[in-house]
């Protein structure tokens, strides 16, 4: 037993130091942060808006480098990250259209993205090289649709485990439907599972954590109506895909990927632990003394996220004036 703890605290030293988070266990000093290094964001934007508010966001940060798509709708959602960008002045962050699973149902930008907007780069294997050549550390990936991407690059280059530091909307262990699994899981239950084996320890930001009306912006919030009465076209362009989005689906929007995006910058509002965890074939996933080892939110402050969201929002407001 005594030899099974200590290949146990080994290990967890070594990934700590590796993708420099916390550590848990005695021993060496505090690992540094992933602070400076380069954020990529792997992105379903067009279908739910926080995916575009939670862009908006992760445009202050100067290490944006790269967003990717993902469950694309033939390039579309690739274009409008595209243009969003470009109205947030961040046309230096390059834009990737990624995998296309078919499914049209997810569309919430019909009309929103003008003709003048080319069609964005499909190589994402080589722009993801491009960005992992560019430093000699480690780099930040956020995902906040399927996995599909990350499994297909994981799958076709595993030694990117060891650069990529990677955190993941997904997942739950109680998920509100036990039928199903959660929505990014359950759309590539086979993407996900390769996440948990090939990844290297990914901090999963469950469904347990994010879906609770704390997190919400209906067309009634603060921070809705701010939007709505900005002259800033990104914000004309945002609060015209909420509308689409609540015509068609539900009348508010919770921030599960604006959460996953400030757990990505390890900021203090997730709270996470070592859990080993197996998927079924459907997506559903468990906790098993044998599972894969992943860092899974466990609970989160939000009321202190969503200042810190409003924060990033009035701060875009202000900058693009």
């Amino acid at each position: 037993m005594s030899e099974e703890l200590n290949r146990e605290r080994q290990e967890l030293t070594g990934l700590a130091q590796r993708f420099g988070l916390p550590q848990t266990v005695s021993g060496d000093p505090f690992p540094p942060s992933q602070e400076g290094a380069p954020l990529i964001i792997d992105t379903d934007a067009g279908g739910d808006p926080d995916d575009a508010i939670a862009l908006v966001a992760a445009a202050a940060e100067p290490t944006l480098t790269m967003v990717s798509t993902v469950d694309e709708l033939g390039g579309r959602r690739a274009r409008f990250v595209r243009h969003l960008l470009d109205l947030l002045g961040r046309e230096d962050v390059r834009v990737v259209a990624g995998a296309d699973l078919g499914d049209r149902r997810m569309d919430c930008i019909a009309g929103l993205v003008p003709d003048s907007v080319e069609p964005q780069r499909t190589d994402l294997a080589d722009a993801v090289a491009e960005v992992v050549k560019s430093t000699d550390g480690l780099v930040r990936w956020v995902g906040m649709g399927p996995a599909t991407n990350l499994a297909a690059l994981l799958t076709e280059n595993p030694s990117l485990a060891e650069r990529l530091v990677v955190t993941q909307m997904g997942g739950a262990l109680n998920y509100r439907d036990p039928e199903r699994a959660e929505h990014n899981f359950r759309l590539d239950p086979a993407a996900a599972n390769t996440l948990l084996t090939k990844g290297k320890l990914p901090k999963l930001v469950l469904s347990d954590t994010t879906f609770t009306p704390e997190l919400e912006i209906t067309k009634d919030s603060e921070l809705h109506r701010r939007l709505a009465t900005a002259e800033h076209a990104w914000a004309k362009l945002v609060t015209a895909h909420m509308a689409q989005w609540f015509d068609r689906f539900h009348p508010g929007t919770i921030q599960h990927d604006g959460l996953t995006l400030a757990a990505g910058l390890q900021l203090p509002y997730v709270a996470l632990r070592r859990e080993r965890v197996v998927l079924d074939d459907i997506g559903r996933m468990t906790t098993a003394p044998d599972g894969n080892l992943a860092r899974i939110s466990v609970k989160a402050d939000h009321r202190a996220f969503l200042a810190w969201l409003t924060r990033r929002l009035d701060t875009a407001l202000e900058e693009t004036r």
